[in-house]
């Protein structure tokens, strides 16, 4: 009889905040003693599929992020029904987001949506906390243990009727559609 072995699945577990600006964000998690992690930078994110959408239909992403000086491709499971994000994350580095991108093309991958944000990543509690400055606005990430993500988030004044579950790509299409928007990604005009 042979030995069965259980290979932790990683699992992201995430919720997002809206924040009026990047300053009340920073001066909210600064009074409750985040510490800095990764400084602000550009991330210039591009989400792949097939032809013919199967990964979006399984609720499924593949992702190439181009982050400062880095470049990471991203696998992401479909969502886990509960009170916040959680999908099985798969991550790792590569030499050159482009490089990837023609890899993944040549597997039948094509670029589906484009978005960009300015993040800075914090510590705050056992979680990653990342302001995102978005071109639909400010958002303060919370990744890390359900407990701990809730406890934060009490803590800065916020209950689950605030937790934002969306994709970045999912709240685009909702400012859009709200706003009369055009545009099949969300990226800045000119990055500052």
């Amino acid at each position: 009889m042979g030995v069965v072995s259980e290979t932790l699945v990683p699992v992201e577990r995430e919720i997002k905040l809206r924040f009026e600006s990047a300053a009340a964000a920073r001066t909210a998690l600064g009074g409750l003693g985040a510490t800095p992690l990764r400084p602000r930078r550009l991330q210039d994110d591009v989400l792949l599929d097939s032809d013919d959408g199967r990964l979006q239909r399984a609720g499924c992403a593949l992702r190439v992020r181009r982050d400062g000086d880095r470049a990471a491709i991203t696998w992401k499971g479909p969502v886990i029904a509960g009170p916040m994000k959680t999908r099985e994350e798969v991550e790792t580095a590569v030499g050159l987001a482009d490089d990837a991108r023609r890899i993944l093309a040549s597997l039948g991958f094509v670029p589906r949506f484009r978005y960009q944000k300015f993040r800075e990543e914090l510590s705050l509690e056992g979680l990653v906390v990342a302001i995102d400055e978005t071109p639909i606005g400010t958002f303060v990430e919370l990744e890390g243990e359900e407990a701990s993500i809730a406890a934060v988030a009490v803590r800065l004044g916020r209950g689950p009727s605030d937790y934002v579950l969306a994709s970045y790509r999912s709240l685009f299409l909702e400012h859009r559609q709200a706003r009369g928007g055009h545009g099949s990604d969300m990226v800045f005009d000119t990055p500052a």
